[in-house]
């Protein structure tokens, strides 16, 4: 950049711009600029403090730039002018409120104060890095390119040009693009960065436990930017790293959780894109573990960061110092473990375990987190044998070398527990790597510490090294040396046999594996091993007998005592269901039934007292047999009956009954495992209707529960007995179960919650047992209640897979539980429990169940009652949670300053959760109960105290919605209540009217209303007193809102209240319906004045819902006049006059549609009294008028009554004649037959009466066309209304009106007839009967009349003449007789010379109808008839003056020729004549077609013996004087040819003939010299003559050919009659195309000749006529020879032929005949294309040489035309013979070659073009023949 250029570049600063000192255009983001330049500072100034207020209203941290940038001094500040330290000062300021600013951009307040600041600081010139920093965030909202286009960013240099793209279209930034900058220009990435540090800094002050919302959409930003630009990039740099890493630490280093967050997905996509060094690996590890001490709320989200640090980076990069950091995490394992379940953890298992290992093993601590890890974390296969082998064996060993003796006992005792965790959880692990170990030892020393490691596990012994042998035992007994086995299974017997593990507990009456110690578990579990090697062995095999023995010192030397063998056959019997397994085996189906046969057998060998010991209640083998039972395993239960069979006869056991009664159903207990359930419920059953053995089972029974409440009964030994028992129910069984129910509960404790798997599930299980047949019990034993009232609060959820005990407990609490209390007390003791539940508990689960609960249950309403009424202060609360409560309200109360006593405090958060319950609750008894209550609720909401302190609006609805819950349980059908039931004191509904005044809410207003509308049913006068204030505030708020439910409102209130109010004065006094009326009237007033303010598609159906419940026959007519009234005194009043027209139509469709809404005969009642409320308005204002409800004449203008009468009657017409209304018409037609169709034409004809009177009254007034435009409207109802009458009432109201005095009348009556006859009706003798009187109406008046009432005569006479018209083309045909004096009429009108126009116009329209119809009737009249209308025609000035007139006379003559054809011929001749000068002289299309119809009609009715002797005659007769009427006539001729059929074209041939030689002849004889006239009338002869040859056969058509060239030929024939030949000759060639062909071969010779005789190089013609009509003859001439040749199939151009034509044809090229423009027309548009087609059709390349060479030589004639003429026939021969032409071209190139060098410039110009256009058609270059 020049030196000069820094300079301007300086001079063009932001505050050297000119823009800053014009005010032509203004920055604006709120307004266009040319509007904001028309805006002073001072508005800009008030803008931007509103926004700030509204700013401060939102974060009240605004408040300090009110001083700064929003002070009054900031109006006269200009900073152009300011120091560098004030403006630097100020940038600081701006830069801090924009970074304030930006999470509040996309809100109205912030634009108005950025608009303060565009304005007066112009920060879009000069802190526009601050501006975009403040909406990048919002770069995807129009906003943003609203700011951007501001900013002047033209400059390619400027740093913010790329956003230059935007600005013109306006469009937002694509976040593609956002993202490509992003990684592309590292200055933007580092711009984005520090735009979240300087937000972070801006709002440190506004920081809150680790939170600040305000930042959360920078973050979010920031987050998705980085992250999205990290993974578009194809490869992250080192100079992206370097640029983001300061950010990444410092996001790290934050106290902000989501600034923290986001830089953790930052990390996670560097970790995921590119591999790190490892040093920073290492640092970014450190930093993450340091982050997780301080943000422990984000310790899930910061080791799945580290997870995928380790995972995507190489393995051991991270160094021991991440270690220490990572274990200070106090959640360290249970957050992995909670991330294990979705993702793997084994990365950070790989880095962790080592040092953790290392950490315990150089007892520097984390025992108990190895401890922890190995517990809660899987490790994955290759982890375990790693942790197994490499790390706890290798680290011991190593340790145990470097360390003295005494520190590696110490060592020993410290990770025993960690190594005996380690091997429970991967027991193959440890020994793999102890057996690896093992086979590597080779020192004394290694041995020794190996020995010391095995002696840490709880396999100790297996690896225990024997005494006599250097081997440990495992490796002994798998020895090959016999010796040495023998001498390990002996070691082996003395383990067994040691008083050391021998240690079960003998004095426990159970074996119980849930509470034993380690030692006795794995005593019990090689005892089991044994037992099923023995057993297993002992069954089947060839040594089955050495097993057998062995059986026998096994149970001596170890179960030595019976007592002793069969607790621990009964623990091996049940033990399948222990969920626990604590003695880590498996007792299969196939060892359990062994077991139990082995029992079986043992059982039978025992003397009767210990049988008695064994099946004593303290011994486990009945209850564990009873366990086999419910076993899945069919043979299990077989083999338990089989045992049991052996106790059968114990009968001192208390088992003894029902063992017995479990024997009679063996079969049915093997076949079905759940059939000792059923057996167990029958034998409490069948035993209750007082058998003696009853007392025996029931103790049976309960023996068998006290053994489950038992301390020392394995829980799974419970669980499975309960399970078998769980349809055994009663207070008794509850009583025994309970102290097992309280010992578990005492387990639930809120800090630790222990339970086994089988615990949980038996605790389920005795919660079960509180069922409706022991519900008694709790009202008897509180003890009882009181663990049942724990059990409900116990939140305890031991297993995720179980539903907590809290949710078992309360899912008790059923319909038939509830009822069998009994007690009211207990009752409401449970439920207060319920309550409280739910306002203290915070877990959804247990809200839903309490809801269940509660909407099942039975309640009695006084029990809620009691539960909603204010805390009383000594009550006495019952559970912690009512404590609590109690003393916040006692302190809520305390601080209210004493407005509410203390004993009367309500407790808001819990009313409204009863409130909520009870929406949905349909089993309460006594639902009045709660009215007092819930009224008190209502009256305390409205309390200003209460209302102060909480938002009550949404207790207020539940408060109603109950209430009105109670009124339609109580009333069903909304019918009053008893007062018995319910007072109507207690139900105050001026309390809800003031809930309805009061509050803003729109459904507070809903549930009110619809209570108030259930009320009104109820109790009737109470609602009526407040009806108005209701509707009133209905119309100004519910209904202007568009939603579903308050139109539902609104329905319910109107369907309540209204008929309610009708109901009240029903059968009242006339004076009571009057005030009813009354009052329904201002009703519906109300709804129509709310009516603009509700949505349009809710209007129709609101008052539909309205009519149809006040009654559309007695309201309808209300409504429709308020809305006429409405749209009169105000839409009309504020619509502009454009407008007017639109509201009008918009308004009266929405009024049709309301009354569409109801039934005809309800919309004819309506329209009768409006029209009898009109009749009783005055004609104006000024007149005495009586105060009316609808429309009151004194309120309104005298404009607005005539504009209300006017919409009135306008609507009614539209109504009556809408698609809507008549389509309801239709069905309901006997409506209309009725009475009220009558009535309404009374009304409708009184009142139009009464409307003419004031017409004839204002007549001279200026309100004289008000009325007039009244009474059009008027007629219009009349009209519409006739269009719907039945025929019978029509006709008879049709007959009075037609005799009515006055004219306007008769002719609306007309109309109306008229109307009704083109919809074709069918009463045809009724209608028959008009005839006379309209044939009154036709005859003129013989008095004297004026001329305005001759004009309406007249009128009335034509209307007259249409309805006979009418009439005739209806009925006519049926009735013919009846319409012959109408004809007879008509005609003498029409003969009527002095008849006025029009009228006669109507008339020949009748005649034409009528002649039509009537047919042979009408012969008698055509003599009178035909003339007349001829005469008319001739008539030429009246003709052209209406075309109406001519049209009518036309018609008339149309239709008569169309039906009398044969009786026409005495006219025919003038008929044609008229015909065609009518059609020369018209321009009306209707006439046109019209005339079209005649001639048609002409042509094919009237025979050829007439009609061609008469186009003969009419030919000679015009062919003189009126030439232009010879086109129509020829026309006339050519259809009827047309339609001729053949035998009648070949007797009139000859005919037709001899008139078409005259014809022909015209040019000759009649042409003076006007040749485009003669072409013209030539032309249409020509045409004619066409239609009869292509009718002719080849035998008639030859003669005809040849007779017709013989009369061109003929002596002394003119070049007339050639000219006429060829013109026509080529036109049959045209026709016939390949059949001329046949006959043009004389044609040959004389052509030549002609074509000779016509070039003028041959001869010399100079007469200008005579050239004139030579250009044409050969024009003709060459057309025909070209379609002769076009058409040739035949071969027709032989070679003498060929030779006659081809010279004079190539010699046309010289024939300069007519001039220069008549020379290149016969050149381009007739000989070429001739020769071209001459040239095909010669089809021999010889005759082409020939052809060609003549060509050829014209390109050396003298003329330049005549060679550029060759030229262009050279080159239109080369494209018609293409490829063919080839043979032509070596002398052809010679000729071009020499016109190539003319001396024309056009001529070789042309040249070049033919060569270039011959090489594209032959394919071939030409220019290297030149």
């Amino acid at each position: 950049m020049t030196s000069l250029a820094h300079q301007l570049k300086r001079l063009a600063l932001p505050q050297n711009d000119s823009n800053l000192l014009s005010r032509r255009v203004v920055a604006s983001v709120l307004f266009d600029p040319k509007d904001a330049a028309s805006m002073d500072r001072s508005t800009f100034y008030a803008l931007g403090c509103t926004g700030l207020e509204e700013l401060m209203g939102i974060d009240p941290a605004f408040s300090e730039f009110q001083e700064t940038l929003f002070s009054q001094a900031s109006l006269t500040l200009e900073r152009s002018v300011q120091t560098k330290e004030v403006n630097k000062k100020l940038d600081k300021s701006i830069s801090l409120f924009l970074t304030r600013l930006s999470p509040y951009f996309l809100l109205k307040p912030a634009l108005k104060c950025i608009e303060w600041l565009i304005h007066r600081f112009h920060i879009h010139l000069f802190n526009q890095d601050s501006l975009i920093a403040c909406v990048l965030p919002y770069h995807e909202t129009k906003v943003f390119v609203r700011v951007i286009q501001l900013l002047k960013i033209e400059d390619p240099t400027h740093k913010w040009h790329w956003l230059h793209g935007l600005q013109k279209p306006g469009v937002p930034l694509a976040r593609g693009t956002l993202l490509t900058h992003c990684y592309k220009d590292l200055g933007f990435m580092d711009f984005i960065c520090s735009l979240v540090t300087d937000s972070v800094k801006a709002y440190s002050g506004f920081v809150r436990d680790g939170n600040c919302p305000q930042l959360r959409v920078i973050f979010s930003f920031y987050a998705s930017t980085i992250v999205s630009a990290l993974d578009a990039v194809e490869k992250i740099t080192n100079s992206i790293i370097a640029k983001l890493l300061p950010f990444v630490q410092l996001g790290l280093k934050s106290n902000l959780l989501d600034y923290v967050a986001a830089t953790y997905m930052i990390v996670c996509q560097m970790a995921v894109k590119v591999v790190m060094e490892a040093q920073l690996v290492d640092s970014l590890t450190v930093q993450l573990c340091k982050c997780l001490r301080r943000t422990p709320q984000l310790s899930r989200e910061g080791l799945s960061c580290i997870i995928i640090l380790l995972q995507n980076q190489k393995e051991g990069v991270v160094g021991p110092k991440a270690f220490g950091y990572l274990c200070a995490i106090p959640t360290l394992v249970s957050t992995l473990h909670c991330i294990a379940t979705v993702h793997d953890i084994s990365p950070l298992l790989r880095y962790l375990l080592p040092h953790l290992i290392h950490s315990v093993m150089a007892q520097d601590g984390y025992a108990g987190l190895l401890q922890s890890v190995f517990q809660d974390l899987q490790l994955s296969s290759n982890l375990e044998n790693t942790a197994a082998n490499r790390l706890l064996l290798e680290e011991y060993v190593s340790c145990s070398s470097e360390l003295p003796s005494d520190r590696i006992s110490a060592l020993n005792q410290k990770i025993q527990s960690t190594v005996r965790q380690f091997e429970s959880r991967y027991p193959c692990a440890l020994d793999v790597a102890l057996e690896n170990h093992a086979k590597n030892v080779s020192s004394d020393h290694e041995k020794c510490v190996l020995h010391q490691f095995i002696s840490l596990t709880m396999s100790c012994g297996k690896y225990q090294i024997l005494p006599d042998s250097d081997t440990s035992l495992i490796l002994s007994l798998n020895h090959p040396l016999p010796s040495v086995r023998n001498m390990a299974v002996d070691y082996l017997k003395e383990i067994l046999t040691s008083e050391h593990i021998y240690g079960a507990k003998n004095y426990e009456p159970w074996w119980n594996p849930e509470k034993m110690d380690a030692n006795t578990c794995c005593y019990l579990h090689l005892m089991f091993r044994l037992f099923d090697v023995v057993i297993s062995g002992a069954s089947q095999g060839p040594l089955a007998p050495c097993f057998k023995s062995l059986m026998q010192p096994l149970l001596q030397v170890h179960l030595n005592e019976p007592i002793t063998l069969f607790k621990f056959l009964s623990l091996l019997w049940g033990y399948n269901s222990n969920l626990g397994d604590q003695l880590d085996c498996r007792v299969s189906a196939i060892l359990q039934t062994q077991a139990l046969y082995v029992g079986k057998a043992l059982l039978c060998s025992q003397p009767i007292k210990t049988l008695n010991v064994l099946a004593s209640g303290s011994s486990p083998v009945v209850p564990s047999l009873l366990m086999c039972l419910c076993s899945g395993v069919c043979e299990v239960r077989r083999a338990a009956i089989a045992l049991l069979h052996s106790l059968s006869g114990v009968v001192s056991s208390p088992y003894y009954p029902l063992v017995e009664n479990l024997l009679k159903s063996s079969e049915e207990i093997i076949a079905d495992p759940s059939y000792l359930s059923q057996v167990s419920q029958s034998t409490i059953q069948h035993h209750s209707f007082g058998k003696q053995d009853f007392p025996f089972c029931l103790a049976s029974i309960e023996q068998l529960l006290q053994c489950v409440q038992l301390p020392c009964c394995p829980a799974y030994t419970c669980k499975t007995l309960l399970r078998a028992l769980q349809d055994i129910h009663g207070e008794p069984i509850l009583a025994v179960l309970l102290p097992a129910v309280e010992r578990l509960l005492e387990q639930c404790a809120p800090d630790s919650c222990t339970f086994l798997p089988d615990e949980a599930h038996l605790l389920q299980l005795l919660l079960s047992k509180f069922s409706e047949a022991s519900a008694p019990i709790l009202v008897k034993d509180p003890r009882c209640l009181e663990v049942f009232i724990r059990a409900l609060g116990t939140s305890a959820k031991p297993y995720p897979t179980m539903p907590s005990f809290q949710i078992i407990a309360l899912e008790q609490i059923t319909k038939p539980f509830f009822t069998a209390l009994g007690d009211e007390k207990i009752q409401q003791k449970i439920i207060s429990v319920l309550f409280d539940l739910l306002v203290g508990n915070k877990n959804p689960a247990c809200a839903q169940t309490i809801n269940s609960v509660f909407k099942v249950i039975a309640v009695d309403a006084e029990l809620v009652a009691n539960e909603l009424m204010p805390v009383d202060k000594q009550k006495v609360t019952a559970t912690v949670q009512q404590t609590r409560r109690s003393k916040m309200q006692t302190r809520k109360t305390q601080e209210s300053s004493g407005v509410v006593p203390e004993e009367n405090v309500v407790s808001w958060p819990r009313v409204t959760l009863i409130l909520e319950l009870l929406q949905h609750k349909k089993k309460l008894r006594r639902a009045q109960c709660l009215v007092p209550a819930l009224f008190n609720l209502l009256s305390r909401c409205q309390e200003p105290a209460s209302a102060e302190q909480e938002n009550l609006e949404y207790t207020k609805q539940l408060i109603l919605s109950c209430l009105l819950n109670v009124c339609q349980k109580l009333s069903p059908d909304g019918g009053p209540i008893s007062k018995d039931v319910l007072e109507e004191d207690k139900f105050n509904v001026e309390l809800v009217v003031q809930c309805v005044r009061i509050s803003d809410m729109p459904q507070t207003h809903h549930n009110a209303l619809l209570l108030l509308g259930a009320l009104a049913g109820v109790f009737p006068e109470k609602v009526l007193h407040n009806i108005m204030p209701i509707f009133t505030f209905m119309g100004s708020n519910i209904m202007r809102l568009d939603d579903t439910y308050s139109f539902q409102v609104i329905n319910k209130t109107v369907q309540a209240v209204i008929p309610a109010l009708i109901k009240a004065n029903e059968g009242g006094s006339a004076q009571s319906e009057g005030h009813m009326e009354t009052v329904v009237s201002h009703i519906v007033h109300v709804f129509v004045d709310a009516l603009p303010h509700v949505p349009e598609h809710r209007r129709l159906p609101i008052l539909s819902q309205l009519m149809n419940t006040l009654g559309p026959s007695r309201f309808l007519w209300v409504l429709m006049l308020l809305l006429f009234k409405q749209h009169a005194t105000q839409t009309s009043v504020s619509a502009t006059g454009a407008e007017k027209e639109a509201v009008v139509e918009r308004d009266q469709e929405f009024w049709i549609s309301v009354c569409c809404e109801f039934e005809i005969k309800e919309q004819l009642t309506s329209m009768i009294r409006i029209l009898q409320y009109l009749m009783t308005l005055p004609q104006d204002r000024e007149e005495e008028t009586v105060s009316d409800v609808i429309f009151n004449v004194e309120a309104h203008s005298g404009k607005d009554l005539r504009h209300f009468k006017f919409l009135s009657v306008s609507f009614m017409a539209q109504l009556l004649g809408s698609d809507r209304f008549v389509g309801k018409v239709g069905p309901n037609r006997k409506y209309l037959a009725g009475s009220s169709a009558e009535v309404l034409l009374e009304e409708v004809l009184r009142y139009i009466h009464a409307v003419a009177r004031c017409v004839e009254d204002n007549a001279d007034k200026p309100t004289a066309k008000f009325w007039r435009a009244l009474l059009s409207k008027s007629y219009d109802i009349l009209d519409k209304v006739n269009a719907l009458l039945p025929m019978d009432s029509f006709i008879m109201v049709m007959r009075g009106l037609m005799g009515n005095q006055l004219a306007s009348v008769r002719r609306k009556a007309m109309e109306l007839l008229n109307n009704k006859l083109q919809q074709r009706t069918q009463w045809i003798t009724v209608l028959l009967e008009l005839i006379g009187v309209l044939l009154k109406i036709v005859g003129r008046s013989h008095g004297q009349v004026t001329a305005p009432e001759e004009e309406e005569l007249a009128i009335n006479r034509q209307t007259a003449l249409y309805s006979l018209k009418l009439l005739c083309r209806n009925f006519g045909s049926a009735h013919q007789e009846a319409f012959v004096p109408v004809l007879k009429k008509a005609v003498e009108l029409v003969a009527n010379k002095d008849e006025e126009k029009n009228v006669m116009g109507s008339a020949l329209l009748c005649v034409a109808e009528v002649t039509s119809t009537l047919k042979a009737l009408a012969i008698p009249q055509l003599h009178s008839l035909m003339p007349a209308v001829l005469d008319t025609l001739k008539e030429r000035k009246d003709l052209l003056n209406n075309e109406i007139y001519l049209l009518s006379a036309v018609t008339a003559l149309q239709r008569v020729s169309e039906t009398l054809p044969h009786f026409i011929s005495p006219y025919l001749e003038d008929t044609i004549s008229q015909v065609s000068i009518t059609k020369r002289l018209t321009s009306c299309p209707q006439l046109s077609v019209r005339l079209s119809s005649l001639s048609a009609t002409l042509a094919t009715k009237v025979p050829p013996r007439v009609l061609i002797p008469t186009i003969t005659k009419c030919y000679c007769t015009m062919v003189d004087a009126q030439q232009n009427r010879l086109g129509p006539l020829m026309i006339i001729l050519k259809e009827h040819i047309t339609r001729m059929e053949k035998d009648q074209l070949n007797n009139h041939q000859s005919e037709l003939t001899s008139f078409f030689l005259s014809a022909l002849d015209f040019r000759t004889q009649h042409c003076q010299g006007d040749l485009k006239k003669t072409g013209e009338i030539e032309g249409y002869v020509i045409d004619c003559l066409l239609v009869m040859v292509m009718k002719l056969s080849e035998v008639t058509f030859r003669p005809l050919f040849f007779k017709l060239f013989d009369w061109s030929k003929m002596d002394g024939a003119s070049k007339n009659r050639l000219l006429t030949y060829y013109r026509l000759a080529d036109s049959i060639a045209n026709k016939l195309k390949g059949l001329f062909v046949l006959f043009a071969g004389q044609l040959v010779k004389p052509i030549s000749e002609l074509l000779h005789q016509l070039n003028i190089s041959h001869t010399d013609d100079d007469d200008e006529d005579n050239v004139a009509k030579s250009s044409l003859l050969l024009q003709h001439v060459l057309d025909c020879l070209h379609k002769i040749f076009l058409y040739d199939t035949q071969r027709f151009l032989s070679k003498e032929r060929a030779d006659a034509l081809l010279g004079p044809l190539v010699d046309q090229l010289e024939n300069m005949l007519g001039g220069d423009e008549i020379y290149k027309t016969h050149i381009t548009k007739h000989l070429v294309p001739c020769i071209a087609q001459f040239a095909v059709a010669m089809g021999d390349d010889s005759q082409w040489k020939v052809l060609n060479y003549q060509i050829l030589l014209k390109t050396r004639h003298s003329s330049p035309k005549v060679r550029f003429s060759a030229l262009v026939m050279l080159l239109e021969l080369a494209s018609k013979l293409r490829e063919n032409y080839m043979v032509l071209l070596p002398e052809t190139i010679p000729f071009l070659a020499e016109l190539m060098e003319d001396e024309c410039e056009e001529v070789e110009q042309q040249v070049q073009k033919v060569i270039h256009e011959m090489e594209t058609i032959l394919g071939e270059p030409l220019q290297s023949y030149f």
